[in-house]
């Protein structure tokens, strides 16, 4: 087969550096700025408190010291559950709580965590932590499933804490210096009344999957408002709701007037998305799109790539990220909406996944992924109209043949 995406000659030049905005906090924002670009703003919670998180080197942490710190209940989902030193630490700190009397119940997805060796969740189960395998594989087991993936990551301790983002538990999301993949990632840590829909969205999955019942007087703890966040969290664990992230999205396109700036692992979007981010350009929006040059699954790799030409000429900008793989989910719009969670641009996320991101109404919050994506603009290749067009034909029958596939990526 033809050299992969990251093996193509350059596509453009390296993106040009530009400057990052000053650290200054924003003041919040009245609710009759910020509700219009929600979907459904009667959903948004005040009074919440978030913090960025870039990286397992921040993540990591901050997630092995909720739960080191947890009293009665700990609430783990993770697509990955990786057997390496990662993994292990995460399931070492499992068990200990579940020994100390702390309730803990984590989910993986089967095909996720296929790589993973039985030991990691042997010695969670051994320490009394309830573990459940999301869809089996094998159809002699119970609620086995092939296409219906959960492809969260949700962490959430005593019902006041939570997280949620693109890491994954995993040597992959670990920093190179580690001995990790320095995958390039953001998570987000949540705090007040929006964590009881984050606990929901995981409490809902667990009894569908076969976990034990979870008492809401228990899990769903009264929360007090801790900061001046506006947030909601947006998950499609049901088949009603199965379209609710991508309303949420497109409803913040909509409301655009300044830039909407995405990164995102797998951006294979559908006419409607496409159609969202061409209008917005119509409208002189700075629309940005930064995705992996080097891919782990390279036929998405190609299908992002069939739509670019169908971008680029409507002055989208697109930008490659040349480090190891780029797998963050996050989207900016106006300095007013925020999205960090599971959620990628394609089929997968869109129809067979259980998925959930957190949509954050703070310009404090905007900012700092502004920030975030300007230094993570210096490490890419601008992907240039001119330069797209002298591809080598290989490249352009590979993409093709790559989004006849789109349907099922």
């Amino acid at each position: 087969m033809a050299s992969g995406p990251e093996n193509s000659p350059p596509a453009g030049e390296r993106a040009p550096a530009e400057s990052v905005p000053p650290a200054v906090v924003p003041a919040p924002l009245p609710p009759t700025i910020w509700t219009r670009y929600s979907s459904e703003p009667a959903r948004i919670r005040t009074g919440n408190r978030a913090r960025l998180l870039r990286d397992g080197a921040a993540a990591f942490p901050e997630m092995l010291a909720a739960i080191a710190g947890a009293k009665k209940h700990i609430n783990l989902a993770s697509y990955i559950f990786a057997s390496d030193g990662t993994g292990r630490d995460f399931s070492g700190a499992l068990a200990e709580r579940a020994r100390a009397g702390v309730h803990v119940n984590v989910i993986y997805d089967a095909i996720g965590s296929s790589d993973s060796a039985q030991d990691v969740f042997d010695v969670m189960t051994d320490a009394g932590v309830n573990v459940i395998e999301y869809h089996p594989i094998r159809p002699w087991r119970p609620r086995w499933g092939w296409w219906r993936r959960d492809h969260r990551k949700i962490l959430v301790v005593d019902g006041v804490i939570g997280f949620t983002g693109g890491i994954n538990i995993a040597d992959l999301n670990a920093p190179l210096e580690r001995g990790g993949g320095g995958w390039r990632d953001t998570h987000v840590k949540i705090e007040g009344p929006v964590v009881a829909d984050l606990q929901a969205s995981f409490i809902a999955v667990w009894r569908r999957a076969g976990g034990r019942r979870l008492h809401k007087r228990d899990y769903l703890p009264s929360l007090v408002h801790v900061g001046a966040t506006p947030a909601r969290v947006v998950g499609n664990t049901l088949l009603w709701n199965r379209w609710s992230i991508r309303r949420a999205i497109l409803a913040a396109f909509r409301a655009a007037t300044r830039n909407i700036w995405i990164a995102n692992a797998y951006f294979v979007p559908d006419a409607a998305i496409v159609g969202e981010l061409i209008r917005a350009r119509g409208r002189g929006v700075d629309v940005r799109i930064m995705v992996p040059r080097k891919s782990d699954v390279r036929v998405v790799a190609y299908a992002s790539r069939n739509r670019y030409q169908w971008l680029l000429d409507e002055g989208i900008r697109i930008f490659e990220w040349t480090g190891p793989m780029l797998h963050a989910k996050t989207i900016v719009v106006d300095g007013v909406w925020s999205g960090v969670g599971t959620f990628n641009f394609d089929r997968w996320s869109l129809v067979n996944n259980l998925e959930v991101t957190v949509n954050l109404f703070d310009p404090a919050v905007a900012v700092e992924l502004e920030r975030m994506f300007i230094e993570d603009q210096a490490r890419c290749v601008e992907v240039t109209r001119e330069a797209w067009l002298r591809r080598a034909g290989y490249e352009r029958m590979l993409e093709s043949l790559a989004g006849l596939l789109s349907p099922w990526l």
